[in-house]
C-alpha cells in the first residue's frame, strides 16, 4: 500500500513525468543516447522492458549510459527514460554466509532474497574529523606479518605480486583468523571463474569462517559495468556495518582485473586512453574506493586488503604504482620464494607496513623488532654466500647463516593454519634470549675491566716500588 500511495502522490504532484532521449549508437553495453539533457553521474536509466543501467558520462551533446541488465536487443532510436534517482543495488542481511551478486540474488541456491533494502554505489567520504588513529592490531595468524608488517584495524595493506604465489590465499587465512573476534568479512571475487570462486566458499565453510562472512562475486563472463561496480558496493555494505560500530575486514580480489575492466568500460566510451592506455582517471577510480578505510571515531573501522596481480614480479608498472601510494603498506610476493617452498612467499625485503609498531602490543614489538633486524640482515649476507662452502666462514658468519635458516623455517607455515600470538613469540623468543645472553657477557667484561683499572695487579704494584726505590 505504501508504494501505491507513493505512486497517487507522484502522479497528482506530476512527478511521474520523466525526461526521454533516443538511443543513437549501441554498443556491447555502453550506448549513447541524445535528448536527455537534464541528467547526473549514477542516475537511474530505463529502455523499456528492453534494459535498464545508470549514466556513466555525460557530454554537451550525448550521454553515455552503461547497461547492467539487459533483456532484449536495443536498437538505434528507442527511448530511453531518466527515472529522476540515483541508480542503486540491492542487499539483505541475510546474505551473511553466502555468495551474492550487488542485486540481492543467492547465485548458490539461485534465487532473490528476502527483506532487500536498497545500496548506494558510493557514499559520500568519511570527514577526516570522523576518522581517529589506527591503533588495534588485526592479526591475520601469519607470523611474518603479524610480527614484522602488522595490519591495523582501519589500514589498507596492499597485497602485490605474480600469479600463483598465495596473494589470494593470505586473505583467505585472514578471514579464517577473525573467528570469534566479533569482525565481519567480506571478500569480493572480481572477474573469478565460479568455480574459482566456489572453491573459496568451500573452504571457508569447512573452517567455520563462513558464518561470519560474505562474498560479493561478479564472474567472469559477466556484464564489465557489474564487475565495475562491485567493489564500490560492497564498501558501501561495509560502511553502513561500521556506523553500526562494527568492525570489518574487506577483501578485493583482485584490482588488476577491476582496472583492466575499467579501461575496457572506458575505451568503448571513446575515452582518449592515457598511460598504458587506461583512462586518465584510473587513479581516481581506486584511490576514492581504497579511501573509505578507515578507523571511525564512534569504534567501528574497515579494514582493506587490496590484491594486485603483477607480471615478471614488476611492483613498478602503472597500477601497482598507483595503489602502492594510496595504502599504508604493501605485502610483496615473491615468485622465486614460492618456488623455493618458502611460504608464505613475501619478499621481506620489499614489503613494508607505514603502521607498523603502532598497531602492535609492546610484546610482539620487542620480538618483531628484533625479529625484521636479524631475518634482513641474513637475506642480505644470504645473497652473497648461498652457495660458498660454510666450513670457510668465520664463526660469526657461520652462526648468522644457521640462526637466519631457522628464523626462516620457523616463518613457514601452511594455509589455513593460523597462529596465536603467544605461539609465534614462543617460536622467537630464542632470539631475545641471545641478546640478553650478550648483554649480560658484555656487562661481565665490562665489569672485569673495570677492576683491573680499580685494582692494579700485584706486579705492577712491586714494579712501582722497585722503580721508586
Amino acid at each position: 500500500m505504501d508504494n501505491i500511495d507513493k505512486t497517487i502522490d507522484n502522479i497528482k504532484n506530476n512527478e511521474n513525468v520523466y525526461s526521454t532521449g533516443r538511443v543513437i549508437k549501441v554498443g556491447k553495453y555502453n550506448i549513447e543516447v541524445s535528448g536527455l539533457n537534464d541528467v547526473a553521474f549514477y542516475e537511474a536509466i530505463n529502455i523499456g522492458n528492453k534494459a535498464s543501467g545508470y549514466v556513466m558520462g555525460i557530454y554537451p551533446n550525448k550521454v553515455i549510459v552503461s547497461l547492467v541488465n539487459i533483456e532484449e536487443e536495443i536498437v538505434p532510436g528507442d527511448i530511453v527514460y531518466s527515472l529522476k534517482k540515483e541508480f542503486k543495488c540491492l542487499f539483505s542481511l541475510d546474505s551473511m554466509g553466502k555468495v551474492i551478486d550487488i542485486f540481492g540474488n543467492d547465485l548458490i541456491a539461485g534465487k532473490k532474497f528476502d527483506k532487500l533494502v536498497e545500496v548506494p554505489i558510493e557514499n559520500p567520504p568519511l570527514s577526516i574529523m570522523d576518522r581517529s588513529a589506527v591503533n588495534r592490531e588485526l592479526l591475520t595468524g601469519i607470523s611474518g606479518i603479524d610480527l614484522m608488517y602488522p595490519i591495523g584495524k582501519g589500514q589498507r595493506q596492499l597485497i602485490i605480486g605474480d600469479k600463483k604465489t598465495g596473494k589470494t590465499q593470505i586473505g583467505l587465512d585472514t578471514i579464517v583468523n577473525q573467528k570469534g573476534k566479533k569482525v565481519i568479512c567480506i571478500y569480493v571475487a572480481l572477474g573469478k571463474t565460479k568455480k574459482e570462486v566456489k572453491d573459496i566458499y568451500i573452504e571457508l565453510t569447512k573452517r567455520g569462517a563462513a558464518s561470519y562472512t560474505i562474498i560479493i562475486a561478479s564472474f567472469n563472463d559477466e556484464l564489465p559495468t557489474r564487475t565495475y561496480l562491485t567493489p564500490y558496493v560492497a564498501t558501501s555494505i561495509a560502511e553502513s556495518f561500521m556506523m553500526q560500530k562494527y568492525d570489518v575486514l574487506v577483501v578485493f580480489d583482485d584490482l588488476k582485473k577491476h582496472a583492466d575492466v575499467y579501461r575496457e568500460i572506458s575505451l568503448t566510451s571513446n575515452k582518449t586512453p592515457g598511460r598504458d592506455a587506461y583512462p586518465s582517471d584510473i587513479f581516481y577510480t581506486h584511490s576514492r574506493l581504497l579511501e573509505k578505510g578507515a578507523q571511525h571515531i564512534n569504534g567501528g573501522s574497515i579494514t582493506m586488503l587490496p590484491i594486485v596481480e603483477t607480471k615478471s614480479s614488476d611492483i613498478t608498472d602503472y597500477i601497482s604504482t598507483n595503489i602502492i601510494s594510496i595504502c599504508d603498506g604493501q605485502l610483496v610476493l615473491s615468485s622465486k620464494n614460492f618456488a623455493r617452498g618458502e611460504k608464505p612467499a613475501i619478499n621481506y625485503g620489499l614489503s613494508v607496513s607505514r603502521l607498523g609498531g603502532a598497531v602492535q602490543t609492546p610484546d610482539m614489538k620487542k620480538v618483531g623488532t628484533k625479529l625484521r633486524r636479524e631475518l634482513l640482515s641474513y637475506l642480505e649476507v644470504r645473497e652473497v654466500y648461498e652457495l660458498a662452502n660454510i666450513d670457510e666462514m668465520s664463526k660469526e658468519l657461520q652462526k648468522k647463516m644457521k640462526d637466519g635458516k631457522v628464523i626462516l623455517d620457523k616463518l613457514k607455515q601452511y594455509k589455513f593454519n593460523p597462529r596465536t600470538k603467544e605461539e609465534m613469540k614462543a617460536d622467537f623468543n630464542f632470539l631475545l634470549e641471545e641478546t640478553q645472553e650478550n648483554n649480560s657477557s658484555n656487562n661481565t667484561n665490562s665489569n672485569q675491566n673495570d677492576n683491573k683499572e680499580n685494582n692494579p695487579s700485584k706486579e705492577t704494584t712491586n714494579n712501582q716500588k722497585e722503580n721508586n726505590k
